[in-house]
C-alpha cells in the first residue's frame, strides 16, 4: 500500500515559504523528497541553483559535500541538511594532506577535483568538475601540464579515454557504483531484449564498455528525448528511476542492480527536512579560510557549460 506523503510535503512547503528557503534535492533522493523540492538535479545543476538563489536558507537534500559546495558558493546563506550524517564514502577516500603530498611529488601539475570531495580538498584544487563536465574541463588544460585527478579513478579513466589526456589518478571510487557488475548488465539485457543501457562514468570500465551511453544523471534524464528505445537499463543509483519515470511515463526503466542504493542519500526524510527547517538544525559551515581558497575552483566548475 502506497504511503501518502502529501501532508508532510505540504508542511515542508509551507515552512519553506515562511523561512524564505529553497529546497534542493539530488536525483538520488527519495521520491517523496524529490516531489517536495523546488529544484531536483545533479551536482552541477544544484551547485548552479545554490549560486543563483536569492533565498535566505538553502535546505539541501543530498550528501555533505554538496551542502558544503552550496555554502562555499553562498557564504552569506544559511545551509541546512535534513540529516547531517549523510556523507559520501568516495569523498572520504582522499584528504587535503593526501593531495598536498601528491602535489609535492608533481610540482606544476594542474589539480582537477571531482566535486565529490571535502571543502578542504577543494581548497587545494585548481578546478573542480562534475561527471557532466569533467571531460570538457580536462580537455581545456594546457597540453604541456600534468593533471592530477581526484578522487574517482573510474571517472578519471573514462575522462582519459574521452580526451586522450593521461592523468595521475587517485585510487578512489564510489562503493555504490562499484556494486554494478558486467553480469548485471548482461543478465538484464537477456531479460529485456532491445533495451538501451545508460551508465554513469563512476561505474567500472568493464560496465561502461557495455553501455550504449555513458553520461551523468542529468545526461541520462535527457538521453531518451532523442533515442527511440522503449526500455532502458540504468546503471547508477536507483533513485534516478524516479525522475526518469516521471519524465517518460510511456517508457520502461529498470535498475541495472537493485543493490545500487546509497544509504546516505536516503537519510533525508521529509520528517527530518521539516525538523531542520523548523529548528535550524543540521547547519553546514565551512571555515572562512577554507571557503575562500575553494571558491575559485568551484566557481570555475559552475561556469563551465555542461
Amino acid at each position: 500500500m502506497a504511503v501518502d506523503f502529501s501532508q508532510q510535503q505540504a508542511e515542508l512547503r509551507s515552512l519553506a515559504v515562511e523561512r524564505h528557503a529553497v529546497l534542493l534535492a539530488h536525483n538520488y533522493q527519495r521520491a517523496e523528497m524529490q516531489a517536495a523540492a523546488d529544484f531536483v538535479g545533479d551536482s552541477l545543476e544544484l551547485a548552479r541553483k545554490a549560486a543563483a538563489t536569492d533565498a535566505e536558507i538553502i535546505l539541501f537534500a543530498g550528501v555533505h559535500f554538496m551542502a558544503e559546495t552550496a555554502k562555499i558558493l553562498s557564504p552569506d546563506k544559511t545551509v541546512l541538511m535534513p540529516d547531517d550524517r549523510a556523507g559520501c564514502p568516495m569523498a572520504r577516500m582522499v584528504s587535503a594532506a593526501d593531495l598536498r603530498t601528491l602535489k609535492a611529488e608533481h610540482p606544476g601539475a594542474v589539480v582537477v577535483a571531482y566535486v565529490n570531495t571535502t571543502a578542504e580538498v577543494k581548497a587545494e584544487t585548481d578546478i573542480c568538475c562534475t561527471s557532466a563536465n569533467a571531460a570538457q574541463i580536462v580537455s581545456r588544460v594546457p597540453a604541456d601540464k600534468e593533471i592530477i585527478f581526484v578522487p574517482d579513478q573510474h571517472l578519471g579513466d573514462w575522462v582519459q579515454r574521452q580526451t586522450g589526456r593521461q592523468m595521475i589518478l587517485w585510487p578512489g571510487y564510489c562503493p555504490i557504483h562499484a556494486l554494478i557488475q558486467p553480469y548485471d548488465i548482461e543478465s538484464k539485457r537477456q531479460e529485456y531484449p532491445g533495451a538501451a543501457v545508460m551508465a554513469h562514468p563512476e561505474c567500472s570500465r568493464a560496465v561502461v564498455d557495455l553501455a550504449d551511453v555513458v553520461t551523468s544523471t542529468s545526461g541520462m534524464l535527457r538521453f531518451p528525448e532523442t533515442d527511440d528505445a522503449q526500455t532502458y537499463i540504468v546503471a547508477t543509483e536507483v533513485g534516478l528511476l524516479t525522475g526518469l519515470g516521471k519524465r517518460y511515463p510511456e517508457r520502461t526503466f529498470v535498475a541495472a542492480s537493485d543493490y545500487a542504493v546509497c544509504a546516505n542519500m536516503k537519510l533525508a526524510t521529509l520528517e527530518a527536512a521539516i525538523e531542520a527547517l523548523r529548528d535550524g538544525s543540521g547547519e553546514v559551515t565551512v571555515p572562512s579560510d577554507i571557503s575562500a581558497k575553494a571558491l575559485r575552483a568551484v566557481e570555475r566548475m559552475v561556469e563551465e557549460v555542461d
